[in-house]
């Protein structure tokens, strides 16, 4: 998944003790200094890096420090975004959204000012209380988002900063801290968050999943991890993301839920529930995808099915025609319905 071979840092980020911990790591990693973890040139807005998107991923760190720490209200899949501690990913996976704000490359940044969001964080949960009635995102805890723009499985294998967020939500009873992920870091096993953080796997049909989903953990393999995140103490729930549709894409989803259901425990399905999340594509991605992996723009653009919108952050997007997208949605959860009866759909889009 890594092999640290250049480390780009802010000087402030390298005198901190995380920055430290995590430049001891690749000791022999060549040390870039630069001015802002935004301002790479060559890392940021370069279109050729598209050819070599993966090594990138692979080799190159960031070094940060964060500095605006605010708690996003948000009300959908939890109900805060958290400050980041960490943004983009050593994954690939082709309709990723983070790319398109950060240039043609995306390796990942690091922020070493963890103390500073930990103690942030700890003040806002103190502030809300508890929670006053349930909601899509949970009945009694304020739900925290942790990797907005990362995958935290791929981050704690960078530095401690994920695991000091578990540390720190198996201190309050009245929040839980939540992250989708699409790798399988079983080092996360030995952290005993309480049931204080929720892991969300995400998942598709295999084989759209070995397309789309580079440098991912097998489906398979994040199906059969969720007993043991249960019995390790964490809430387990999936995302069924994206949903895109094929030919066959119905068939696939049956399948992908008897999957599940064959391989899921009776704990495991007592606590599951879903979210459900079509696919979203962009005009400039795709151009970037023709030039490193033009084969998954074959279901990713389709332009016989979508239509242009422009989402809330102001890009212009691409997704299915809201009427097409309406009727597909309620085919999805008819079929999860029949075939998970027991998985809770606590958000649709």
């Amino acid at each position: 998944m890594l092999d640290i071979t250049r480390i780009y840092y802010e000087p402030a980020a390298a005198e901190l003790p995380r920055g430290r911990q995590v430049l001891e790591r690749w000791p022999e990693a060549t040390l870039v200094e630069v001015p802002s973890h935004w301002q790479i040139p060559e890392l940021h807005g370069d279109e050729t890096n598209a050819r070599r998107w993966v090594r990138i991923k692979r080799e190159a760190l960031v070094l940060g420090v964060k500095k605006s720490l605010a708690a996003r209200p948000n009300g959908r899949s939890a109900d805060f975004i958290a400050p980041s501690t960490a943004n983009g990913c050593a994954m690939a996976c082709a309709y990723c959204y983070v790319p398109r704000r950060k240039g043609y490359s995306n390796p990942v940044t690091v922020f070493a000012n963890i103390e500073q969001i930990t103690g942030y964080l700890d003040r806002h949960i103190r502030r809300q209380g508890s929670k006053p009635e349930p909601n899509q995102c949970d009945p009694h805890a304020w739900v925290y988002d942790l990797g907005e723009n990362s995958d935290c499985s791929v981050d704690a294998l960078l530095s401690d900063n994920v695991q000091d967020l578990v540390d720190l939500f198996r201190l309050h009873p009245t929040a839980k801290a939540s992250f989708a992920t699409k790798y399988v870091n079983r080092e996360l096993l030995d952290w005993d968050p309480q049931g204080r953080t929720r892991v969300r796997f995400s998942l598709m049909p295999a084989h759209l999943a070995k397309l789309t989903d580079i440098r991912t953990t097998p489906v398979p393999e994040r199906i059969a991890a969720i007993d043991d995140f249960v019995a390790a103490g964490y809430e387990v729930h999936v995302n069924f993301s994206p949903v895109i549709v094929t030919d066959t894409w119905l068939e696939d989803w049956a399948e992908l839920f008897e999957q599940l259901d064959d391989g899921l425990s009776t704990a495991a399905k007592e606590q599951l529930a879903s979210e459900v999340i079509f696919l979203t594509h962009n005009a400039q991605l795709h151009e970037v995808n023709t030039q490193w992996h033009p084969k998954a723009e074959e279901v990713l653009w389709r332009p016989d099915l979508q239509e242009t919108k422009r989402s809330q952050n102001g890009a212009l997007n691409v997704r299915y025609r809201f009427r097409d997208k309406q009727q597909y949605l309620e085919q999805f959860l008819d079929l999860l319905h029949e075939k998970l009866p027991y998985c809770e759909v606590r958000y649709a889009f």
